[in-house]
């Protein structure tokens, strides 16, 4: 089971996140019922069938980027989607924050940006700053320690994405 931390609070996750099995292709693949989060491929391949699901059923619709994935590769349908997610694959692999920053930044995305993988309890601080508004946390890990490393780093060394250039208080 995971648990969900957004904006600082466990919250219930209401999204169901999709991912392909063994067998499965992008256009083949069962959807969900509800709010669901779609890896890129599925998007692709079903981009009309998602948002005719949005409309027709209300189902808030989400995509999840791996850490390879560009954030330009939904540049353009940035307004679609209620939740994004970026998966952060290992503890070295810097690439999300970039991918965050983007979203937030040069693409203008006002939704919930979830961090989903590997998210250590010392990284949150770090993921809020480029933009990150809510957190997975996996079944073996404590989410407490996690919700902590949320708080445990109150010093800014540079500008982010919440709180730009100008307006960190001296």
């Amino acid at each position: 089971m995971f648990k969900l931390i957004k904006n600082g609070h466990f919250v219930t996750d209401e999204w169901k996140t999709l991912t392909l099995a063994e067998g499965d292709t992008p256009q083949n693949v069962r959807l969900p019922v509800g709010p669901v989060l779609v890896p890129l491929s599925v998007w692709r391949a079903r981009r009309a069938e998602l948002i005719h699901r949005e409309y027709e059923h209300g189902w808030p619709l989400g995509v999840w980027l791996a850490a390879e994935e560009s954030p330009e590769a939904i540049g353009r349908d940035i307004d679609d989607f209620t939740v994004i997610a970026v998966e952060f694959d290992k503890f070295s692999d810097g690439r999300s924050y970039s991918t965050a920053r983007l979203l937030r930044e040069r693409y203008g995305y006002k939704g919930e940006l979830r961090a989903i993988g590997d998210v250590p309890r010392d990284k949150p601080a770090w993921q809020q700053q480029v933009g990150f508004d809510a957190f997975v946390v996996r079944a073996n890990q404590k989410a407490g320690a996690v919700l902590s490393g949320l708080f445990g780093y109150n010093a800014a060394n540079q500008s982010d994405a919440v709180f730009p250039l100008g307006a960190v208080a001296g």
